[in-house]
Order: structure tokens, then C-alpha cells, then sequence
């Protein structure tokens, strides 16, 4: 990649950065973790806010999207799927359940668990809980191009992809 004046520190002729008052140090304006943890506040506060005033949070859109996709699942493969831990799903799935938004029921192999399946109201409330994350990203994403905003979404998905561990409960390899 190339570096452009924005991302180059500026420096005295001494060579040390250059000062700089009120504005944040050049050095932590280039360092990328810091950019992402920045982004990535400003991200979940978007999301966050746009799902809190429907009534959801991101895990309600998670266990939603993870049965649209992928179809009905036990809760111990939801939390596979999610990333969300068990111990937090029979809260989240309590939450639904109260909505109407999922149904559980015995599992006919194995009555001792319950599949959770994704019935219309499900269906209806992750067609609106989209709406409003795809809103939140455009808000994000709008000082970008269509080709920036899709390059980023790749770049951000290897380094994911890179660095996530294994869920708890996952075989290695999976």
C-alpha cells in the first residue's frame, strides 16, 4: 500500500513527529488497532442504538439471521453458530421465545433437547432488525465508495477469519 500524507506522521527537521496541539498524535492516527477499536466503537453505538429502540440487541439478530440461513438448530448449535455462549442463550432465546419470534420444540431423536425453528414473526421481525443494521452500516460507510466499502468488508472478513478462536465447544478444525 502506498502512504499518503494523512497517514505519514509529520516531523520536524529534527526528524521527531511534529506537535501538534488538540489534535490527536500523528503516530496513533496510523496505528490500526486503534483505528479499529475507534470504528468499531462508533459501529456497535450505530448498531446498538437502532436495535435498543425496537426492543432487540445483536444477539436477537444473530440467533434470528443464524436460523434464517442455516435453518432450525438445538441450542447448543445455535451457540455454535452465534459465537453466543450457551449460558447466554437460554436468555436470549427466552427473549424471543417471548415474542414469538422462535418456537421451540422437543426434538423428535432426542426429547431430553429442544430445536428451535424460525416461525413467520421470526421471519418478520429479522426482515426489520436488517433494515435497521443495513441503515447503521450505511451511516458507518458513508465516507467511503461502493468499492472501498466492499474491499474493506474483505480485508476486515480475512483478518476475522484470521483471528477468530474456536468457539467453546468446537472441535478444532471446525
Amino acid at each position: 500500500m502506498s502512504s499518503t500524507p494523512e497517514a505519514t506522521p509529520a516531523r520536524t527537521p529534527e526528524g521527531t513527529p511534529a506537535r501538534t496541539p488538540g489534535a490527536t498524535p500523528a503516530r496513533l492516527r496510523v496505528i490500526p488497532s486503534r483505528l479499529f477499536a475507534g470504528v468499531a466503537a462508533v459501529a456497535d453505538r450505530l448498531v446498538g442504538d437502532r436495535l435498543a429502540a425496537e426492543g432487540a440487541h445483536k444477539w436477537h439478530f444473530a440467533v434470528l439471521a443464524a436460523l434464517d440461513e442455516a435453518g432450525a438448530a438445538s441450542q447448543a448449535e445455535l451457540s455454535r453458530r452465534t459465537g453466543i455462549y450457551r449460558s447466554d442463550m437460554v436468555a436470549v432465546l427466552n427473549q424471543l421465545s417471548d415474542a414469538g419470534c422462535i418456537r421451540r420444540d422437543p426434538d423428535p431423536a432426542d426429547r431430553r433437547r429442544n430445536v428451535i425453528t424460525l416461525p413467520p414473526a421470526g421471519r418478520r421481525r429479522l426482515e426489520r432488525l436488517d433494515a435497521l443494521i443495513t441503515d447503521a452500516q450505511r451511516e458507518l460507510l458513508a465516507p467511503l465508495t461502493a468499492e472501498q466499502q466492499e474491499q474493506l468488508t474483505v480485508l476486515l472478513g480475512i483478518l476475522t477469519d484470521h483471528h477468530r478462536p474456536p468457539h467453546p465447544g468446537q472441535a478444532e478444525g471446525e
